[in-house]
């Protein structure tokens, strides 16, 4: 229960964090693309991967403060940041068809996904 509270604390700050770091991405550049989307993704990615490199390479983070900061803070603000991270870590190792295909199934079904989402809850709602 103790790693659940830490990672559910880890959430919320990462939740607040998402809405911070995007809303000022918009503000300052405008809403012609979706800066503040890729403004997240970006510091996320960034973040995790120093966040794993430290864990792993050494003994600064506890593994309750690990856990607390990737799937609490990072999952809340965001989870692309992982997808980032595991493909980086297939790349790494030279697994270069499981990367690729990571890739390809994150971006393209979950853009699949989405659309039958979409689709499905027009025709739910009787909107189509």
């Amino acid at each position: 229960m103790e790693k659940l509270f830490w990672v559910c604390v880890g959430s919320a700050v990462g939740g607040g964090a998402r809405y911070l770091v995007s809303d000022w991405a918009v503000r300052t550049l405008g809403l012609a693309f979706p800066y503040g989307t890729l403004a997240v993704n970006l510091v996320g990615s960034l973040l995790l991967g120093a966040l794993m490199a430290t864990a792993l390479q050494s003994t600064l983070l506890s593994p309750v403060v690990r856990l607390a900061l990737t799937t609490g803070v990072m999952g809340g603000f965001t989870t692309f940041s992982t997808f980032s991270y595991e493909t980086m870590r297939y790349l790494q190792t030279g697994a270069w068809g499981l990367g690729v295909a990571n890739v390809l199934a994150n971006v393209v079904g979950c853009v699949l996904a989405c659309s039958a989402g979409w689709v499905g809850a027009k025709r739910l709602f009787g909107v189509l």
